[in-house]
């Protein structure tokens, strides 16, 4: 409740702060947990702007990602209508039903697999494109791609991309 108290002192909406510390999660999760940018250290203005740019840029390109993955991930995919159902936006999320059966079984509704964000981006990591050379024929060269699991087809396809066709 102290929480709510501070918020109406100072004339902030309660929404507004609990998405500012949504946003510092995040930035500390893109420094150690998901992405591993690490601090570096820079010691002119334009160089730490750049810096902070591009770890923007991540977590710009990272939550676009989790937005697009939901369904393959542990996340809820009805944001929107649970922050509806609240009686108050501090007051503590519960996981919807959806999400808890996701935990429970490890499988979305369609029966699809589905893991933490940093597992699935680790499963994509596995998916491979080899440059072939034949000893008889060292100038010859073919490109042989490794089979994609149904987990990997099923994010390539909601990230709208063809796994063989990723450069």
């Amino acid at each position: 409740m102290a929480v709510v108290h501070v918020c109406e002192l100072l004339g902030l909406d309660h929404q507004a702060y609990k998405d500012l510390s949504r946003v510092e999660r995040e930035f500390r999760s893109l420094k150690t947990v998901d992405l591993e940018v690490r601090p570096i250290r820079h010691w002119t203005a334009q160089r730490v702007r750049a810096h902070v740019f591009l770890c923007m840029l991540a977590y710009h390109v990272e939550w676009h990602l989790r937005q697009a993955l939901a369904p393959l991930l542990f996340h809820g995919t009805d944001l929107a209508d649970a922050g509806a159902q609240r009686p108050s936006p501090v007051a503590a999320t519960e996981p919807s039903e959806a999400v808890k059966a996701k935990k429970a079984t490890k499988r979305s509704a369609d029966g699809q697999r589905v893991m933490g964000f940093a597992d699935l981006i680790a499963h994509l990591g596995t998916l491979v494109r080899n440059t072939m050379r034949v000893p008889a024929r060292p100038k010859h060269r073919f490109t042989l791609y490794s089979t994609p699991t149904a987990l990997q087809e099923a994010a390539f396809r909601r990230l709208g991309l063809d796994p063989h066709r990723v450069q």
